[in-house]
């Protein structure tokens, strides 16, 4: 059993209030009609192994979600710094504001949330049928 909590009626966000993504990320998502838990890594901390499994869920590697033109990671670094993962989990607990996307945790799904409006692709319809996605055609 992993530490993150998953269950299929349970979404969860994670996200940096202190990045602009973050926040637009956040305001969008609390405009929906979801109950979603809100993990706000400028406010929380989430250990390594919520990052090492987390990670897992997304399938990425660490170096993947960190904002390399960051100044807070490009004044310490250069963008094709080569580390493991220990060191990379030292600058997301030391900077988190680093985190280049917002996460989105849905039920055992993880998602890489790029754009503030991605969350939408990952919501299931309705119970009559009806695609919470604007974009769609009903």
């Amino acid at each position: 059993m992993g530490v993150i909590s998953t269950d299929k009626n349970k979404i969860t966000l994670i996200y940096n209030s202190e990045t602009s993504l973050g926040k637009q990320t956040n305001a969008y998502i609390q405009a929906s009609e979801n109950d979603i838990l809100t993990l706000d890594t400028a406010k929380t901390k989430i250990t390594g192994t919520q990052w090492i499994e987390i990670l897992e869920g997304l399938a990425v590697k660490i170096e993947d979600i960190i904002d390399k033109e960051h100044p807070n990671f490009s004044s310490e670094y250069s963008t094709d710094v080569q580390l493991d993962t220990h060191d990379w989990l030292k600058i997301l607990d030391k900077s988190p504001e680093v985190l280049a996307y917002s996460i989105l945790i849905k039920g055992n799904k993880f998602h890489l949330l790029r754009d503030p409006s991605d969350f939408i692709r990952y919501m299931e319809p309705d119970s009559k049928g009806v695609s919470r996605n604007p974009s769609e055609k009903e």
